[in-house]
C-alpha cells in the first residue's frame, strides 16, 4: 500500500516526486519504485526518511506501528498520517512524545494503485488546511470522504474490505461465463467493464441502485428472473453478512 500511494502521489499535481522519500526494508521494493519514478528519494532508514519531511505516512502492519514510531525523532509540527487498521488516535498519541501533534487515519483500498480508491479521512487537531490538503492529494487517486473516527470500522468493512467482494463477483461470473461458453479472458474483461459502468451510473447520476436495476428489468425479461434468482439464494443477506463479518 506505501509503494502504491507513493506512485500515486508522484502521478498527481499537489506533491513534486522528488519531494517524496520512501523508507522500506527490501532493496527490491524500493529499486522497483525507483525505476517506474526517478525521482523520488528511497533509504531503508525511516528517520532518514522522516527528517525534516512535513507529513509522516505511516504504511506498515498495525502490530508495527509502536516499534516504528517509539523510534523516531518527531518534531511537534510534524503531521503522521497512519494508513494502519485498528490503531486509534489514542494509540497513535501514546507512541508520540507531543501528545497533541496533528494525526491523520487513512483507509484507501488496493486500487489506489490504478488512482481509483475510495480512501476515507479522519483527522485529530488538524486544522482546516491540513485537512483540505489531505482530501485534495487522495481526491487525486480517486474519490476520498472525510469521516469521524468511530465510523473507520465500518466504513473500511464497506468499501477497503468490500473492493474484495466486487472481485469476487467478478471472479464467479467469470466462472459462470464459462459454463455458457465465454472463454475466462473475454468474460472477465465483459464483467469488471460492467461493474464499472454500474459504479459510473450511480457516480455520476443522482441515483439509486434499485432505480438502475428497474431500468433493466423489463416486466417478463430474462434480467428479472436473474434478480428473483440472487434473492432466492440470499445474494443481498450474504453481502451484508459478509461486510458485518469483515468489522473489527
Amino acid at each position: 500500500m506505501g509503494g502504491a500511494i507513493a506512485r500515486g502521489l508522484a502521478k498527481g499535481s499537489l506533491v513534486q516526486a522528488c519531494d517524496i522519500c520512501v523508507s522500506n526494508p527490501s532493496t527490491g521494493k524500493l529499486e522497483a519504485l525507483k525505476a517506474d519514478f526517478p525521482d523520488i528519494n528511497v533509504t531503508q532508514d525511516n528517520q532518514e526518511a522522516a527528517t525534516g519531511a512535513d507529513y509522516i505516512m505511516l504504511c506498515v502492519k498495525p502490530w508495527l506501528v509502536k516499534s516504528v514510531l517509539k523510534a523516531l525523532r518527531l518534531n511537534a509540527r510534524q503531521v503522521i498520517v497512519s494508513v494502519a487498521a485498528g490503531i486509534t488516535f489514542e494509540e497513535l498519541a501514546h507512541c508520540l512524545v507531543e501528545k497533541e501533534t496533528t494525526l491523520f487515519r487513512l483507509v484507501p483500498n488496493t486500487a489506489i494503485s490504478e488512482l481509483q480508491s475510495m480512501t476515507f479521512i479522519a483527522g485529530r487537531n488538524a486544522t482546516p488546511e491540513q485537512t483540505q490538503l489531505m482530501c485534495d492529494l487522495f481526491n487525486e487517486m480517486g474519490c476520498a470522504m472525510l469521516i469521524p473516527e468511530e465510523k473507520i470500522a465500518a466504513a473500511t468493512s464497506l468499501a477497503s474490505c468490500g473492493i474484495a467482494y466486487a472481485l469476487k463477483y467478478i471472479q464467479a461470473a467469470t466462472q459462470g461465463g464459462i459454463e455458457l461458453g465465454i472463454p475466462a479472458k473475454d468474460g472477465m474483461r465483459m464483467v469488471a467493464q460492467s461493474l464499472a459502468g454500474a459504479a459510473a451510473l450511480i457516480l455520476n447520476n443522482d441515483t439509486h441502485p434499485a432505480v438502475e436495476v428497474e431500468k433493466v428489468c423489463t416486466p417478463g425479461g430474462y434480467t428479472i428472473r436473474g434478480i428473483n434468482s440472487l434473492e432466492r439464494d440470499g445474494f443481498t443477506n450474504a453481502i451484508i453478512n459478509a461486510l458485518k463479518a469483515s468489522m473489527y
